[in-house]
């Protein structure tokens, strides 16, 4: 089986969207895309906001992926546990899709023995060491977020260094909204290794509203405008991992 291109957009905020429509109806537009859309909704000790939470899990469902609220304290483990079940999910979905093309329709996933069920976790551990992996990372700088962003940095510099342990390739891009100008600012474009953020995140202009729904739209297009470029640099060689059961 050859191993394709896992896509993931990673959402870490703390608050609702307030600005530029429904961001759960562009997480289903993501999905479309084939892009995973996973959510972790970060908190200060003691804090939890209903409205919050709800909009969180409707993002992550509506884009296929998975949410998780958590404190800070957790936060470095909770996004190399959420990234790493994303990517599981998405491979099983992938196998399990093949496999019914393989069996007919006839025969599912809960037909199999124990024994085929494991054959076919090891080819979805063994895809997860060797596929290729992009991500968005899209982090609310809204007012709220300021005493966050520390944490959120260190988080992310921890997931580098635990991809970096696969066989696949990894590429990273960094987006953070509200932008300056725009709904989105690029804090750092693609790159193979985000451990170098310290001096890009002390960088980052804090405040305003928090356009959720237009930030994931704009995170869409940062996959589209890399694919055009591979495309140009590598013609059409380049392939995609089909749309995934949830």
């Amino acid at each position: 089986m050859s191993k394709g291109t896992l896509k993931q957009i990673l959402l870490l905020t703390d608050g609702c969207s307030n600005d530029g429509g429904d961001p759960a109806a562009i997480a289903a537009l993501a999905r479309e895309e084939n892009i995973m859309v996973n959510v972790i909704g970060v908190l200060e000790e003691g804090s939890l906001n209903e409205e919050a939470y709800d909009e969180i899990e409707k993002i992550a469902t509506a884009g296929g992926g998975i949410s998780q609220v958590v404190y800070m304290k957790q936060l470095a483990k909770t996004v190399q546990m959420v990234t790493r079940q994303a990517m599981t999910q998405t491979l099983q979905g992938v196998v399990n899709k093949e496999l019914s093309q393989i069996l007919g329709r006839e025969q599912e996933w809960d037909d199999l023995s124990p024994e085929k069920r494991g054959e076919v976790m090891e080819v979805v551990d063994d895809l997860g060491e060797r596929v290729d992996f992009e991500v968005v990372i899209l982090v609310d700088a809204s007012a709220s977020m300021r005493n966050k962003l520390r944490t959120v940095q260190e988080a992310l510099v921890d997931l580098s260094i635990s991809m970096d342990s696969r066989g696949g390739s990894n590429y990273y891009t960094l987006l953070t909204f509200p932008g300056k100008r725009n709904d989105t600012d690029i804090i750092k474009g693609w790159t193979s290794g985000i451990t170098g953020l310290s001096g890009l995140f002390d960088k980052i202009s804090v405040g305003g509203i928090t356009p959720t729904g237009p930030a994931i739209q704009a995170a869409i297009q940062q996959f589209q405008s890399r694919k055009r470029r591979s495309m140009i640099s590598y013609g059409e060689d380049e392939y995609e991992l089909e749309e995934r059961g949830s």
